[in-house]
Protein backbone atom coordinates (compact mmCIF):
# COMPACT_ATOMS: atom_id res chain seq x y z
CA UNK A 1 0.00 0.00 0.00
CA UNK A 2 1.15 3.25 -1.20
CA UNK A 3 -1.11 5.61 -2.34
CA UNK A 4 -4.57 6.57 -0.31
CA UNK A 5 -6.99 8.78 -1.39
CA UNK A 6 -9.86 10.61 0.75
CA UNK A 7 -12.98 11.46 -1.42
CA UNK A 8 -14.88 14.76 0.20
CA UNK A 9 -18.03 16.20 -0.63
CA UNK A 10 -19.95 19.52 0.10
CA UNK A 11 -21.31 19.13 3.77
CA UNK A 12 -17.79 17.21 4.85
CA UNK A 13 -17.29 16.23 8.47
CA UNK A 14 -14.10 17.70 9.95
CA UNK A 15 -13.46 14.54 12.40
CA UNK A 16 -14.19 12.30 10.11
CA UNK A 17 -11.41 13.74 7.74
CA UNK A 18 -9.01 14.91 10.43
CA UNK A 19 -9.32 10.55 11.70
CA UNK A 20 -8.46 9.61 8.13
CA UNK A 21 -5.38 12.33 8.07
CA UNK A 22 -4.12 11.57 11.25
CA UNK A 23 -3.12 8.29 10.54
CA UNK A 24 -2.56 8.14 6.86
CA UNK A 25 -1.10 11.69 5.87
CA UNK A 26 1.47 12.55 8.19
CA UNK A 27 4.79 13.18 5.96
CA UNK A 28 7.59 13.13 8.17
CA UNK A 29 8.03 11.27 11.26
CA UNK A 30 11.77 11.03 11.89
CA UNK A 31 10.95 9.15 15.43
CA UNK A 32 9.99 5.80 13.75
CA UNK A 33 11.00 3.97 10.55
CA UNK A 34 6.99 3.98 9.46
CA UNK A 35 5.85 4.11 6.16
CA UNK A 36 5.13 7.48 4.65
CA UNK A 37 2.11 7.48 1.90
CA UNK A 38 1.47 9.63 -0.80
CA UNK A 39 -1.66 11.06 0.88
CA UNK A 40 -4.12 12.88 -1.70
CA UNK A 41 -7.72 14.45 -0.43
CA UNK A 42 -10.55 14.79 -3.51
CA UNK A 43 -13.75 16.12 -4.77
CA UNK A 44 -16.14 15.78 -7.62
CA UNK A 45 -15.30 19.54 -7.95
CA UNK A 46 -11.88 20.74 -7.42
CA UNK A 47 -11.87 23.97 -5.63
CA UNK A 48 -14.24 24.52 -2.99
CA UNK A 49 -16.19 22.26 -0.96
CA UNK A 50 -18.63 23.68 1.18
CA UNK A 51 -18.53 22.24 5.29
CA UNK A 52 -21.07 22.77 8.01
CA UNK A 53 -18.71 23.79 11.07
CA UNK A 54 -17.90 27.16 10.73
CA UNK A 55 -15.30 26.65 7.61
CA UNK A 56 -14.90 25.28 3.77
CA UNK A 57 -11.89 23.33 2.63
CA UNK A 58 -9.85 23.84 -0.71
CA UNK A 59 -9.55 20.40 -2.39
CA UNK A 60 -7.14 20.60 -5.57
CA UNK A 61 -7.75 17.29 -6.50
CA UNK A 62 -10.73 15.67 -8.97
CA UNK A 63 -11.73 11.97 -9.00
CA UNK A 64 -9.28 10.71 -11.17
CA UNK A 65 -6.43 10.36 -8.52
CA UNK A 66 -8.53 7.20 -7.29
CA UNK A 67 -7.85 5.61 -10.48
CA UNK A 68 -4.70 4.70 -8.66
CA UNK A 69 -4.87 4.69 -5.53
CA UNK A 70 -4.28 1.54 -3.02
CA UNK A 71 -6.82 2.56 -0.61
CA UNK A 72 -9.91 4.79 -1.35
CA UNK A 73 -11.65 6.27 1.89
CA UNK A 74 -15.22 7.97 1.60
CA UNK A 75 -15.17 10.83 4.06
CA UNK A 76 -18.43 11.43 6.08
CA UNK A 77 -20.68 14.13 5.42
CA UNK A 78 -23.27 15.91 7.44
CA UNK A 79 -26.10 15.43 4.96
CA UNK A 80 -24.87 11.69 4.16
CA UNK A 81 -27.79 10.25 1.84
CA UNK A 82 -26.91 13.09 -0.74
CA UNK A 83 -24.26 11.39 -2.53
CA UNK A 84 -22.81 12.68 -5.87
CA UNK A 85 -23.10 9.82 -8.56
CA UNK A 86 -19.57 10.72 -9.75
CA UNK A 87 -18.31 9.21 -5.94
CA UNK A 88 -20.80 5.90 -6.28
CA UNK A 89 -18.99 5.92 -9.69
CA UNK A 90 -15.09 5.70 -8.52
CA UNK A 91 -16.09 3.49 -5.30
CA UNK A 92 -17.89 1.15 -7.32
CA UNK A 93 -14.15 1.32 -9.94
CA UNK A 94 -11.97 1.20 -7.11
CA UNK A 95 -13.43 -1.69 -5.77
CA UNK A 96 -13.87 -3.90 -8.93
CA UNK A 97 -9.89 -3.75 -9.32
CA UNK A 98 -9.25 -4.85 -6.21
CA UNK A 99 -8.26 -1.32 -4.36
CA UNK A 100 -9.05 -1.37 -0.49
CA UNK A 101 -12.31 0.85 -0.36
CA UNK A 102 -12.98 2.09 2.90
CA UNK A 103 -16.09 4.46 4.30
CA UNK A 104 -15.82 5.63 8.04
CA UNK A 105 -19.40 6.52 10.06
CA UNK A 106 -22.06 7.83 7.77
CA UNK A 107 -19.66 7.69 4.77
CA UNK A 108 -21.32 3.85 4.79
CA UNK A 109 -24.63 5.04 3.31
CA UNK A 110 -22.30 5.95 -0.10
CA UNK A 111 -21.31 2.25 -0.52
CA UNK A 112 -24.75 1.38 -0.13
CA UNK A 113 -25.77 3.43 -2.74
CA UNK A 114 -23.22 2.00 -4.92
CA UNK A 115 -24.60 -1.18 -4.42
CA UNK A 116 -21.42 -2.54 -2.86
CA UNK A 117 -23.23 -3.05 0.56
CA UNK A 118 -25.29 -6.20 -0.75
CA UNK A 119 -24.52 -9.57 1.35
CA UNK A 120 -21.52 -7.91 2.48
CA UNK A 121 -20.90 -7.16 6.09
CA UNK A 122 -20.84 -3.21 7.61
CA UNK A 123 -21.20 -1.57 10.35
CA UNK A 124 -21.72 2.11 10.97
CA UNK A 125 -22.32 4.97 13.45
CA UNK A 126 -24.83 3.72 16.33
CA UNK A 127 -27.42 6.17 15.84
CA UNK A 128 -27.66 5.10 11.99
CA UNK A 129 -27.49 1.19 12.21
CA UNK A 130 -31.27 0.87 12.22
CA UNK A 131 -32.11 3.32 9.31
CA UNK A 132 -28.88 1.56 7.31
CA UNK A 133 -30.43 -1.83 7.76
CA UNK A 134 -33.60 -0.41 6.01
CA UNK A 135 -32.12 1.26 3.46
CA UNK A 136 -29.99 -1.54 2.53
CA UNK A 137 -32.00 -4.90 3.71
CA UNK A 138 -29.36 -7.39 1.64
CA UNK A 139 -26.56 -6.22 3.75
CA UNK A 140 -25.35 -7.55 6.98
CA UNK A 141 -25.17 -4.02 9.31
CA UNK A 142 -23.24 -4.89 12.26
CA UNK A 143 -24.32 -1.48 14.89
CA UNK A 144 -22.15 -3.11 18.05
CA UNK A 145 -18.51 -2.87 16.89
CA UNK A 146 -16.01 -0.18 15.72
CA UNK A 147 -15.22 -1.59 12.21
CA UNK A 148 -15.93 -4.16 10.14
CA UNK A 149 -13.48 -5.98 6.96
CA UNK A 150 -15.21 -7.55 4.46
CA UNK A 151 -13.11 -8.66 1.38
CA UNK A 152 -11.47 -5.70 0.45
CA UNK A 153 -14.18 -3.27 2.01
CA UNK A 154 -13.74 -1.75 5.19
CA UNK A 155 -16.63 0.27 7.15
CA UNK A 156 -16.09 1.80 10.65
CA UNK A 157 -18.39 2.96 13.41
CA UNK A 158 -18.67 6.86 14.37
CA UNK A 159 -16.22 9.88 15.26
CA UNK A 160 -13.37 8.68 16.81
CA UNK A 161 -13.85 4.68 15.94
CA UNK A 162 -12.27 6.04 11.89
CA UNK A 163 -9.17 5.41 13.69
CA UNK A 164 -9.87 2.14 15.07
CA UNK A 165 -10.59 0.89 11.66
CA UNK A 166 -7.49 2.50 10.27
CA UNK A 167 -5.32 1.14 12.95
CA UNK A 168 -6.47 -1.93 12.29
CA UNK A 169 -5.69 -1.93 8.35
CA UNK A 170 -2.72 -0.59 9.35
CA UNK A 171 -1.82 -3.68 11.52
CA UNK A 172 -2.95 -5.83 8.81
CA UNK A 173 -0.51 -4.64 6.21
CA UNK A 174 2.38 -3.55 8.28
CA UNK A 175 2.13 -5.83 11.47
CA UNK A 176 1.69 -5.08 15.01
CA UNK A 177 4.79 -2.99 15.55
CA UNK A 178 3.44 -0.65 13.28
CA UNK A 179 0.49 0.08 13.63
CA UNK A 180 1.75 0.16 17.69
CA UNK A 181 3.87 2.77 16.80
CA UNK A 182 1.37 4.97 14.54
CA UNK A 183 -1.57 4.51 18.03
CA UNK A 184 1.92 6.18 19.91
CA UNK A 185 2.35 8.84 17.59
CA UNK A 186 -0.92 10.15 17.51
CA UNK A 187 -1.32 9.31 21.47
CA UNK A 188 -3.82 6.87 21.22
CA UNK A 189 -4.77 3.12 22.44
CA UNK A 190 -3.63 0.62 19.38
CA UNK A 191 -6.29 -1.35 20.02
CA UNK A 192 -9.57 -1.02 22.32
CA UNK A 193 -11.83 -3.45 23.83
CA UNK A 194 -15.41 -3.94 22.89
CA UNK A 195 -17.79 -2.18 20.14
CA UNK A 196 -19.88 0.63 20.12
CA UNK A 197 -22.60 -1.03 22.06
CA UNK A 198 -20.71 0.54 25.42
CA UNK A 199 -21.46 3.75 23.92
CA UNK A 200 -25.15 3.58 23.55
CA UNK A 201 -26.83 4.80 26.00
CA UNK A 202 -30.17 2.51 27.17
CA UNK A 203 -32.41 5.17 29.69
CA UNK A 204 -34.11 3.17 32.71
CA UNK A 205 -37.84 3.12 32.21
CA UNK A 206 -38.12 4.33 28.74
CA UNK A 207 -40.11 0.97 27.30
CA UNK A 208 -43.09 2.67 25.42
CA UNK A 209 -46.47 0.39 27.39
CA UNK A 210 -49.91 1.06 27.08
CA UNK A 211 -51.69 -1.62 29.57
CA UNK A 212 -48.31 -3.16 30.98
CA UNK A 213 -46.86 0.95 31.58
CA UNK A 214 -47.41 0.90 35.79
CA UNK A 215 -45.99 -2.66 35.82
CA UNK A 216 -42.66 -1.97 34.15
CA UNK A 217 -42.17 0.55 36.62
CA UNK A 218 -42.67 -1.31 39.41
CA UNK A 219 -40.66 -3.87 38.30
CA UNK A 220 -37.90 -0.91 37.71
CA UNK A 221 -38.04 -0.69 41.13
CA UNK A 222 -38.00 -3.88 42.51
CA UNK A 223 -34.92 -5.57 40.07
CA UNK A 224 -33.13 -6.35 43.03
CA UNK A 225 -35.97 -8.68 43.57
CA UNK A 226 -36.60 -12.17 41.84
CA UNK A 227 -39.40 -11.84 39.19
CA UNK A 228 -39.80 -14.56 37.58
CA UNK A 229 -43.08 -14.20 35.03
CA UNK A 230 -45.54 -15.61 37.87
CA UNK A 231 -44.74 -12.80 39.66
CA UNK A 232 -45.25 -10.53 36.88
CA UNK A 233 -48.28 -11.75 36.02
CA UNK A 234 -49.94 -11.59 39.12
CA UNK A 235 -48.69 -8.00 39.70
CA UNK A 236 -50.90 -7.30 36.29
CA UNK A 237 -53.53 -9.45 37.19
CA UNK A 238 -53.63 -11.52 34.28
CA UNK A 239 -52.71 -15.50 33.52
CA UNK A 240 -49.31 -16.03 32.56
CA UNK A 241 -49.95 -17.19 28.78
CA UNK A 242 -51.38 -13.66 28.62
CA UNK A 243 -49.22 -11.50 30.62
CA UNK A 244 -46.66 -13.08 28.04
CA UNK A 245 -48.51 -12.37 24.98
CA UNK A 246 -49.53 -8.85 25.88
CA UNK A 247 -45.73 -8.25 27.20
CA UNK A 248 -44.46 -9.10 23.80
CA UNK A 249 -47.63 -7.25 21.78
CA UNK A 250 -46.86 -3.89 23.96
CA UNK A 251 -42.43 -4.29 24.27
CA UNK A 252 -41.08 -6.31 21.29
CA UNK A 253 -39.31 -8.41 23.61
CA UNK A 254 -40.02 -11.05 26.27
CA UNK A 255 -40.13 -10.26 30.21
CA UNK A 256 -36.87 -11.89 30.64
CA UNK A 257 -35.03 -9.83 28.01
CA UNK A 258 -36.37 -6.91 28.99
CA UNK A 259 -35.62 -7.42 32.73
CA UNK A 260 -31.90 -8.24 31.98
CA UNK A 261 -31.47 -5.20 29.55
CA UNK A 262 -32.96 -2.88 32.74
CA UNK A 263 -30.47 -4.53 35.02
CA UNK A 264 -27.69 -3.85 32.53
CA UNK A 265 -28.44 -0.25 32.12
CA UNK A 266 -29.13 -0.07 35.84
CA UNK A 267 -25.49 -1.61 36.50
CA UNK A 268 -24.38 0.50 33.74
CA UNK A 269 -25.11 3.75 35.93
CA UNK A 270 -24.00 2.29 39.47
CA UNK A 271 -20.68 1.67 38.12
CA UNK A 272 -20.05 5.18 36.67
CA UNK A 273 -21.94 6.59 39.70
CA UNK A 274 -20.62 4.56 42.88
CA UNK A 275 -18.13 3.04 44.52
CA UNK A 276 -19.77 -0.19 44.72
CA UNK A 277 -18.19 -3.61 44.37
CA UNK A 278 -19.02 -5.95 41.50
CA UNK A 279 -20.58 -8.61 43.35
CA UNK A 280 -22.92 -5.71 45.78
CA UNK A 281 -23.56 -4.45 41.61
CA UNK A 282 -24.87 -7.66 40.84
CA UNK A 283 -27.15 -8.00 43.91
CA UNK A 284 -28.20 -4.36 43.84
CA UNK A 285 -29.29 -4.99 40.18
CA UNK A 286 -30.69 -8.52 40.79
CA UNK A 287 -28.20 -10.82 38.78
CA UNK A 288 -27.20 -12.31 42.40
CA UNK A 289 -23.56 -12.84 41.78
CA UNK A 290 -20.89 -11.06 39.58
CA UNK A 291 -20.14 -13.79 37.28
CA UNK A 292 -23.94 -13.63 35.84
CA UNK A 293 -23.25 -9.74 35.81
CA UNK A 294 -19.87 -10.40 33.64
CA UNK A 295 -22.10 -12.48 31.48
CA UNK A 296 -24.75 -10.15 30.61
CA UNK A 297 -22.97 -7.16 30.92
CA UNK A 298 -20.33 -8.35 28.28
CA UNK A 299 -23.13 -9.81 26.15
CA UNK A 300 -24.53 -6.55 25.75
CA UNK A 301 -21.63 -4.05 25.84
CA UNK A 302 -19.34 -6.46 24.43
CA UNK A 303 -16.46 -5.61 27.62
CA UNK A 304 -16.25 -6.59 31.28
CA UNK A 305 -17.83 -4.38 33.87
CA UNK A 306 -14.47 -3.94 35.49
CA UNK A 307 -12.98 -2.41 31.64
CA UNK A 308 -16.22 0.24 31.34
CA UNK A 309 -15.89 1.17 35.07
CA UNK A 310 -12.47 2.42 33.97
CA UNK A 311 -13.29 3.96 31.18
CA UNK A 312 -16.38 5.70 32.37
CA UNK A 313 -16.27 6.62 35.86
CA UNK A 314 -17.18 9.70 37.02
CA UNK A 315 -14.51 11.84 38.62
CA UNK A 316 -16.58 12.26 42.06
CA UNK A 317 -17.04 8.08 41.79
CA UNK A 318 -13.46 8.26 41.11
Amino acid sequence: MQTVVVIVQDGAEPFGLGSLCEVWAEPYHPEDDNPVFDFRVCTPRPGRVRGRAGFDLHVEHGLETTADADLVCVSPKYDFLDNDDAVLEAVVSAHERGAIVYAHCSGTFALGQAGLLDGRSCTTHWRFGDRLQRMFPRADVRPDVLYVQDGNMLTGAGAAAGIDASLHLMRQTFGAKVAATTARRIVVPPHRDGGQAQFVRTPMGQTEADTLAPLLEWATAHLDEALPVSRLAREAHMSERTFARRFRDETGTTPLQWLTSQRVALAEEMLENSTLSIEQISQRVGFGNAATLRHHFNLHRGITPQQYRKTFCSAESA
